[in-house]
């Protein structure tokens, strides 16, 4: 097993579970990495048809809000993110598509850690669907800055609270936020 697979491993077997269904993801994903198959993204948008993508979500500790972009694509709001490279470290993703999609730096160390904080397997929607395995991350962000988003993926962003997110009808969001946010509430009670 490759350095990079090992530390994905360690990183998903870290992972504290919310519910049974990110239990069952989170099983899902040991045995997939352990299998030998392939992880990362070949060609766009499904070989492999199933490959590692990074989400990280920008929270501001201060105001209690985090922040979700308009996916062009995807017609959903959904934290950024993006297709781990081949041996790419997953946090390394996040560093470079946080550059890339936002122009920022990313800082980790929030209240939810360095590592990911939530791990799902989702099966995408449309032409060339394929399933992402998701590690979810926490960076700290400032809701007040103003983000030099990426026009081509994004038709916009906003910030919102905790309780906006949960307010919001699910199948305008990843079909995980909702639960997301919920072991955001939960780690940040235990804080």
């Amino acid at each position: 097993m490759t350095h990079m697979k090992q530390a994905i491993l360690d990183a998903v077997n870290a992972i504290q579970p919310l519910d049974d269904l990110e239990q069952e993801h989170k099983d899902d994903v040991l045995a997939w990495v352990k299998s030998g198959a392939p992880l990362f993204r070949i060609s766009k948008p499904d070989n492999p048809p199933k490959h590692l993508v990074s989400y990280f979500v920008l929270y501001d500790p201060q105001s209690s809000q985090l922040m979700l972009i308009d996916h062009i694509k995807a017609r959903l709001w959904l934290p950024t993110g993006g297709h781990v490279e081949i041996d790419e470290d997953p946090r390394t993703t996040v560093s470079r598509e946080a550059y890339e999609e936002l122009r920022i730096t990313p800082k980790f160390g929030t209240v939810f850690g360095h590592d990911p904080l939530f791990v799902t397997v989702t099966e995408t929607k449309g032409q060339g669907a394929h399933t992402d395995v998701s590690l979810w991350y926490v960076i700290e962000g400032t809701s007040t800055d103003v983000l030099a988003y990426d026009k081509v993926e994004m038709n916009s962003y906003k910030w919102l609270s905790l309780q906006d997110v949960l307010d919001t009808d699910i199948s305008e969001l990843d079909p995980h936020m909702h639960r997301f946010v919920a072991k955001m509430q939960r780690t940040i009670a235990d804080k």
